[in-house]
């Protein structure tokens, strides 16, 4: 919560206890929708209802739009049905549509029946399209002219009917079956002159999603041309609805918070932190431990096998961790530049020569310099002043493995990506954790096998 919305609560909670009702509903009319939802979520919930109740119908609904789910659940569980069906006419179906899926089937059942039978046709129409494209994040309230209106009728239309569209702004021309002909805006229309005819108007390149493209495809869309609206069509090219910006901004921070979690090896999960409970946690995070530790299991493997060599020369077994963590600190930066580079669309598997040339020039410039650097802090710091005693055969051994692991690290961290979009899968999931754990293994069998080659060990 807020500073400005924790001092409004603590007169809100004293108005309400002084039953001061009148200046309380005076007090929340003139907030923001935004911060009266935030203020409800914050509220015990005794207080939450008669908050609710205060507002007026349209500010009500607007604030239930933005309210979190269990507050929501709450709220449809104790109103009654003539206050939920005021609720319910307030509100986008694309909105409804989204707060369904996260309510239990009781809740479900009840906001349904306090809608109008059209609007549950079209909530029910939208929750059948699958997870994460474009119908399910559409929404059917759009304004739709005629090519052979004139700019005064469609003025006249916009005036009676834009009350409850999304937005009014952009306007899509259709005909008779809905078969998506073209685009304008208003200002198109305040430019034109009132018998102008739309379908002079009208830009007939249209810019339109199928309803069945992925929401992230839809996202990068909207960045790319910079829109405000983008039309979503079915097979036939006809005009199912729209997507508009605010929506839109939604899909980009799900799928970002995805990438992330991916990136982490974390499973992706659609609650909160906060909201998200302990066994949840562990069910999204334990997967991915069982795997990279199994994977780690080769590393020690590895070790075990090199165990004389270890025994032979003691001082190796010091820079282990360092040879380690350089290696998947350059292959994480390798691979997180791919991963982005790939959900922007900069890249694509073509590119793969290009990619690892790029990245075999930086990995041994990058390389040198850390091959260098450490052979001076051996010289310096080890031996001069930490009195280590590591042989000048040691410290090479060091900074070779170095320089190789630091090669094959970013190859193999710019490559793994490419690889996984080129099987369909998400890019990052060869992110940070996966990355490490391969280059780990690498790294001491490149550390252990120079080390024998130099010290005939």
């Amino acid at each position: 919560m807020s500073d400005k919305t924790e001092i409004l609560y603590s007169d809100i909670c004293e108005l309400l206890e002084q039953r001061k009702f009148n200046t309380l509903r005076d007090l929340i009319t003139e907030m923001n929708e935004v911060d009266i939802a935030e203020l409800i979520d914050e509220a015990t919930p005794e207080q939450a209802v008669i908050i609710f109740r205060l507002l007026p119908k349209q500010l009500a609904a607007e604030a239930f739009a933005y309210m979190d789910s269990d507050t929501r659940e709450r709220l449809v569980e104790v109103l009654t049905d003539r206050e939920l069906r005021l609720v319910m006419q307030e509100l986008f179906v694309d909105d409804v549509a989204a707060m369904l899926e996260e309510m239990p089937a009781s809740v479900v059942k009840k906001m349904l029946k306090a809608t109008s039978p059209e609007d549950r046709h079209e909530i029910n129409q939208i929750l059948q399209y699958p997870e994460d494209s474009a119908g399910s994040v559409l929404t059917t309230e759009c304004i739709r002219l005629r090519a052979t209106s004139t700019v005064s009728e469609a003025f006249d239309y916009i005036r009676k009917y834009g009350t409850d569209k999304e937005t009014i702004y952009t306007c899509y021309v259709t005909d008779n079956n809905r078969y998506l002909q073209g685009v304008l805006t208003v200002k198109d229309l305040l430019l034109a002159k009132a018998d102008d005819i739309i379908g002079e108007l009208m830009e007939t390149n249209v810019i339109s999603a199928h309803t069945t493209d992925d929401q992230e495809e839809v996202a990068k869309t909207f960045t790319k041309y910079d829109l405000t609206a983008l039309p979503v069509v079915d097979k036939e090219n006809r005009l199912v609805g729209i997507i508009t910006v605010d929506d839109i901004v939604d899909v980009i921070e799900q799928e970002a918070t995805e990438d992330i979690e991916k990136m982490a090896a974390i499973v992706p999960g659609d609650k909160p932190y906060l909201k998200t409970g302990v066994f949840e946690t562990v069910k999204s995070r334990i997967p991915w431990l069982v795997l990279l530790m199994f994977l780690a299991t080769f590393t020690g493997m590895i070790i075990t096998s090199f165990e004389n060599a270890l025994a032979g020369s003691i001082a190796l077994t010091a820079f282990i961790p360092m040879i380690m963590n350089t290696g998947g600190n350059s292959g994480s930066q390798s691979s997180v530049a791919i991963i982005r580079s790939l959900a922007l669309d900069d890249i694509a598997f073509k590119d793969i020569g290009r990619i690892i040339f790029k990245e075999a020039r930086v990995s041994l410039i990058c390389g040198i310099i850390l091959a260098a650097a450490n052979f001076i802090k051996i010289l310096l710091v080890d031996n001069m002043l930490l009195k280590s005693g590591v042989s000048t055969e040691v410290a090479l051994v060091v900074c070779v493995t170095l320089l190789v692991t630091v090669v094959a690290a970013k190859v193999i961290g710019c490559t793994l990506p490419l690889l996984a979009k080129l099987c369909k899968l998400d890019p990052a999931v060869m992110a940070s954790p996966f990355i490490t754990t391969i280059v780990d293994a690498i790294s001491l069998f490149v550390y252990f096998q120079i080390a024998s080659a130099i010290l005939g060990i």
